[in-house]
């Protein structure tokens, strides 16, 4: 019985790998505003900004908006969302950050952490994601597909965190049959290939195998462009260090608007007490904006 199983499944990625082909060209167009949704992989990758950084410089013929709303150890049930409330108030909540910023294109980037749920959480993670895709849908935006990074070798003692890339690839072989019925992008960060010194190199391309350090999230950055066919972009030069910097400060900046740390003071069961600090959230907007007009001038310096 194990071994049907296991043909299925093997038979699914195979089914899934060749429906995507079907799928559409991942592509961002002049005055596209893209809301990154996700889980840990996304949060951090506000603090690192790479990949943001790199579509910004390849494409920087086109005036894009990118905002980050990951959320650490979130799945597409937002499980971490809810905070003190259910994990149908956070989705809820999402959804509503979601239409406030009027997105044209979310890329959605689950699984990872779905996936430690194994073959047998696969039919409900797989379900729960259609309805993620068709609320989504509903705002008027373009979906793209992130599908899970594959975990990398840490150094020893650390477990080897590879033993879990099968399940990995099996989750995402499902999210790529979901975005070729959806006629959706997928960027395939399954394609990513670790170099053999990627845990002893002088700086680490991973902590632990599962989380990036900075160094990763360029390393990756970079491969994504390569994987998308799209312009070059030297990430070590002095330039895009400095685009880089102002990413991350614009980044910070979201995030004290739409997650500030005394939310619960602010906007919940204690706003009796400094609710009337809320009116301070909006005035992070206008700083948001300054620092897009300095990013949108810095992507463009040679």
């Amino acid at each position: 019985m194990r071994g049907l199983v296991t043909s299925i499944v093997g038979l699914g990625i195979c089914l899934a790998a060749a429906t995507a082909m079907a799928a559409s060209p991942f592509e961002l167009r002049d005055g596209d505003r893209v809301a990154i949704v996700g889980g840990t992989f996304v949060e951090r990758e506000a603090q690192f900004g790479w990949i943001e950084t790199a579509l910004t410089a390849s494409l920087n013929d086109r005036k894009i908006l990118f905002r980050n709303m990951g959320w650490s150890g979130d799945t597409v049930w937002s499980d971490s969302r809810g905070v003190f409330d259910t994990p149908e108030v956070g989705y809820q909540r999402l959804l509503d950050l979601i239409k406030e910023f009027k997105p044209t294109v979310v890329l959605l980037a689950y699984g990872q952490n779905e996936s430690f749920a194994g073959e047998a959480g696969l039919p409900a993670f797989v379900k729960q994601y259609e309805k993620l895709s068709n609320d989504v849908k509903a705002i008027g935006a373009r979906l793209v597909y992130v599908t899970p990074l594959p975990f990398a070798r840490p150094v020893a003692p650390l477990p080897d965190a590879t033993a879990h890339n099968r399940l990995l690839a099996t989750y995402s072989a499902a999210i790529r049959e979901l975005a070729a019925k959806e006629n959706a992008p997928v960027i395939d960060l399954q394609t990513i290939h670790w170099p053999s010194d990627a845990a002893t190199r002088a700086n680490p391309l991973s902590e632990n195998g599962i989380h990036l350090t900075p160094e990763g999230s360029r390393y990756v950055a970079g491969q994504v462009l390569v994987q998308e066919k799209l312009r070059p972009v030297d990430l070590t030069s002095p330039a895009i260090e400095t685009l880089h910097r102002k990413v991350l400060e614009k980044n910070e900046l979201f995030f004290h608007r739409w997650r500030p740390q005394n939310s619960t003071y602010l906007f919940g069961f204690r706003k009796h007490e400094q609710g009337n600090n809320a009116v301070e959230i909006p005035q992070f907007d206008p700083l948001i904006a300054k620092a897009e007009v300095e990013i949108a001038r810095l992507k463009t310096v040679k």
